[in-house]
């Protein structure tokens, strides 16, 4: 299983995960089982949604 990343939002921003975790949230309420998870490489907040190998 892969994941898709639906958005990236800067760690640094001033309200750090906040956006991200709003954005996924409501991705949620669409039905969507997003999530958010940190990128180390690039300083970034992500919010993906799982993908199965096959697509």
């Amino acid at each position: 299983m892969g994941a898709k990343v639906l958005e990236r939002f800067p760690a640094g921003a001033p309200r750090g995960a906040w956006p991200a975790e709003e954005f996924a949230a409501a991705r949620r309420a669409e039905g969507e089982p997003a999530k958010v998870v940190m990128d180390l490489a690039s300083d970034a907040f992500l919010v993906v949604v799982p993908t199965r190998d096959d697509d």
